[in-house]
Order: C-alpha cells, then sequence, then structure tokens
C-alpha cells in the first residue's frame, strides 16, 4: 500500500500579533516590482508581501507601529488600508 503524501502548509508570521498562522487565514499586501501597493486576495499575485490577521487589533497595532510599511520597504496609501480595514469589518459582521 503506498501512503499518502503530507502537504507542507505555509506558515506566515501576521504583523500585528508576531503570531504564526497557515498563509491562507491571513491577508496579504504586496509591493509590486514597480513600486505599487496591492491587497492581495487570491495570494497569487507577484511581489514582496506582508501578511496581517483578520483581527481588528492586529491591523490596528501594524497600521499604528508602521510595521507594514516598514516590511514593504515603502509608503502604504490610504486606499489600502481602508480596503484591508473595511475587509477585516466586513468578516466581523458575519
Amino acid at each position: 500500500m503506498q501512503e499518502q503524501k503530507v502537504r507542507k502548509i505555509p506558515m506566515r508570521q501576521c504583523l500585528g500579533c508576531n503570531a504564526h498562522k497557515p498563509k491562507k487565514e491571513l491577508i496579504r499586501v504586496v509591493r509590486l516590482p514597480d513600486g505599487g501597493v496591492v491587497l492581495d486576495l487570491v495570494g497569487k499575485v507577484s511581489g514582496r508581501g506582508a501578511y496581517i490577521c483578520h483581527d481588528k487589533n492586529c491591523f490596528k497595532k501594524a497600521r499604528k507601529s508602521g510595521r507594514i510599511a516598514h516590511v514593504l520597504e515603502c509608503e502604504i496609501p490610504e486606499d489600502i488600508y481602508d480596503a484591508m480595514e473595511e475587509r477585516i469589518s466586513g468578516e466581523d459582521s458575519q
């Protein structure tokens, strides 16, 4: 009998709480090669990524400390922060 291969689950660190969680459970913000910043909803966008939990407190902490901008080495536009906050708030209400 052939054994099933155990797939490794990619883990990433939240910039708010520093907890390591499965990549699919986090929100990804990406700095594109051209310097732009986007919210990656599918996890496939090419570029440098930063991850945040789906938790308001983690988001607020990471935003206040500037950790996302520091990790991505660029300024984060307000509309990206707004989109992240809206996504987190939308999930809390469900």
